[in-house]
């Protein structure tokens, strides 16, 4: 796999407890040849948790990337005109992030370069985790699914007895996926047993 000459956005929401899992999928996308534009939600600046605190994340993804983020809506707004965003990838994607996007709402600046991508007729590739993704969220998933320049990373229950509503995606496929999407392809198979991932 080959990305060079690519530039890949890459919008990262408030699923605090899945930066782990994503953070080593930036430096692929990298080493992959790719440029990568970090973009970050309010939530990821602004909120400490026990995963980390505030902006902590969005620093080391700054530095495996070279680039500085684009933490408003003004600064992500100039990405359609300028058609600077090859792929735009979403990951960790929660649910409030996913409704708002089936929605059509641009109220944040990973919405805004996800809206710019699209502009541009680009594909956009969403790497859900949601609580939720078995409950109200299905419909903003199945709406999400339908829409043209739209692709998801291969995701599953992570925790189906004790969780059973949970969807995460397989971060380790985030690569793979934006590779197929860039050919105008979805990654099969799209559902997969993603607890089973999890087990020694």
């Amino acid at each position: 796999m080959d990305l060079s000459g690519k530039t890949i956005g890459f919008g990262v929401t408030g699923s605090h407890c899945t930066y782990e899992e994503i953070f080593p999928e930036v430096k692929r996308l990298c080493d992959l040849g790719a440029r990568v534009v970090p973009v970050f939600s309010h939530h990821v600046m602004h909120t400490d948790t026990r995963f980390g605190k505030a902006g902590e994340w969005a620093q080391r993804i700054e530095e495996v990337t070279g680039n500085k983020a684009i933490t408003t809506i003004p600064e992500a707004e100039p990405l359609g005109p300028a058609k600077a965003l090859d792929a735009f990838v979403i990951a960790p994607c929660t649910a409030s992030t996913l409704s708002r996007f089936a929605h059509a709402n641009t109220d944040s600046p990973v919405l805004m370069a996800a809206k710019a991508t699209l502009r541009n007729g680009r594909p956009v590739v969403v790497a859900i985790s949601t609580n939720d993704g078995l409950g109200l969220s299905l419909y903003n998933i199945a709406t999400l699914m339908n829409a043209k320049n739209i692709y998801f990373v291969p995701f599953g229950q992570d925790a189906p007895h004790v969780k059973m509503n949970s969807l995460v995606a397989l971060m380790r496929l985030i690569p793979d996926t934006v590779a197929a999407a860039l050919e105008g392809r979805q990654l099969q198979p799209v559902l997969i047993e993603r607890w089973r991932e999890d087990r020694p």
